[in-house]
């Protein structure tokens, strides 16, 4: 029977992981239809909403929960096998980079835009941003994904 760490360690990476797709394969091919004036708008506004406080406990979640998981993987002795504990570990792994990669990468990115407003040249915004942006969420979604997996694939067996 599955831990309740395991249980929420799957809902919270599952809903993050979802997130982070939906901005992957809707939000950012269809805001890239849109002029650079409007595009870099539209992700300011974005990037001024998400980081509310029921995101921020999603943030903390996806890796304070699997880390419950490898501790008490790794502390529940004879129950807990070779496989679960590598993937526990995995899927920390892949949370944490996931964390490592916004917190590096999209944030300055997101910075650096909200801070160009107003200063007239939104496709020279658009420009330093949009490419890098995308490129590193991609990196993230997938790795959120596969945390995702690996903690499912323990749940279920």
């Amino acid at each position: 029977m599955p831990s309740l760490f395991l249980i929420l360690a799957v809902i919270t990476t599952g809903i993050y992981a979802g997130f982070l797709l939906t901005f992957l394969v809707a939000i950012m091919p269809g805001i890239a239809l849109l002029p650079d004036e409007r595009f870099a708008d539209a992700m300011r506004r974005f990037n001024e909403k998400v980081p509310g406080p029921l995101f921020l406990v999603l943030f903390v979640g996806v890796v304070v929960l699997p880390a419950a998981v490898v501790v008490t993987a790794f502390g529940s002795g004879a129950g807990t096998g070779h496989a679960e504990r590598a993937c526990a570990v995995a899927a920390l792994a892949c949370a944490l980079g996931s964390h490592l990669v916004t917190i590096a990468g999209n944030i300055p990115l997101n910075k650096a835009l909200a801070e160009s407003e107003g200063d007239g040249d939104d496709g020279a915004a658009r420009a330093a941003f949009e490419a890098r942006w995308n490129g590193l969420h991609r990196i993230r979604t997938a790795l959120s994904l596969v945390a995702f997996v690996l903690l499912t694939a323990m749940a279920v067996v």
